[in-house]
């Protein structure tokens, strides 16, 4: 028995949210509104700053789901085109060159997402994956139900079709490694031998420190923001300093 090697997409695989490129896109073909693309955009922003809570993750499925009620097959599968190019410019170098790395060594890599089975799939034919895990969505005559097709591969249901494709495909998970950013994604790390903590929140960090786990970060933008409020204050000061001198005269001069 071989080992695999599983990732988590968003924040992990990407900076970001795949959710965030699939609604931009979806609003290109006018399939969504103005109003709600603005407010995945400012989610997105909070995600890459914070990562997402389980009431969001929730939330944004339900939307997703009921959005897609009554959609061709057909049109969706239309905006990959788009989709990638908001996705592929935000894949982490760093993570492909671990993916590949796994490849070389005989190890099958995998994306394992709460995003839909289609951009799971998709993803992983671009980046020249084994195959990925997603998020089914039920067809009936060619257009989505707004139903689920199987289990939320989100918690507990990542880490249980971890297991069904490790059993399926005879894979050693003792002996496998499993990359995320979120502390939603522990059951999916505890169950590899090799669990990685990549760019992680603050709950998946502190298991990280705790039970000795590989650490990698480069996400870069919540540093960024840090730096750029510690410009703006510094500048504001030295603005505040400047009217003070202006104002002051030494004793005597007048």
């Amino acid at each position: 028995m071989r080992g695999a090697a599983f990732f988590d997409l968003d924040r992990t695989l990407m900076a970001g949210s795949s959710a965030f490129e699939f609604a931009r896109a979806s609003y290109k073909a006018g399939l969504t509104t103005r109003r709600q693309l603005a407010a995945d955009a400012w989610a997105n922003l909070r995600f890459r700053l914070r990562g997402s809570t389980d009431e969001q993750t929730e939330a944004l499925k339900e939307r997703v789901f009921s959005s897609l009620q009554g959609v061709r097959v057909r049109d969706l599968e239309r905006l990959a085109p788009d989709v990638l190019a908001g996705i592929l410019p935000r894949v982490y170098p760093q993570m492909l060159e671990v993916a590949y790395a796994h490849q070389d060594a005989g190890r099958p890599v995998f994306i394992c997402t709460a995003a839909s089975q289609e951009v799971s799939d998709l993803l992983g034919t671009v980046l020249r994956f084994d195959g990925g895990i997603g998020t089914r969505s039920e067809i009936v005559d060619g257009h989505y139900t707004g139903r689920q097709a199987g289990p939320f591969t989100y918690r507990e249901g990542k880490a249980e079709a971890i297991r069904q494709l490790a059993e399926e495909r005879g894979f050693d998970l003792d002996e496998s490694w499993a990359y995320s950013d979120s502390e939603s994604d522990l059951p999916m790390l505890r169950t590899v031998g090799h669990p990685v903590a990549v760019n992680p929140d603050a709950g998946l960090a502190r298991v990280a420190r705790e039970e000795g786990w590989e650490v990698m970060r480069f996400e870069r933008l919540g540093r960024r923001i840090k730096l750029a409020g510690a410009i703006l204050t510094a500048a504001a000061a030295g603005g505040a300093g400047s009217v003070a001198m202006s104002r002051w005269r030494p004793a005597g001069r007048r």
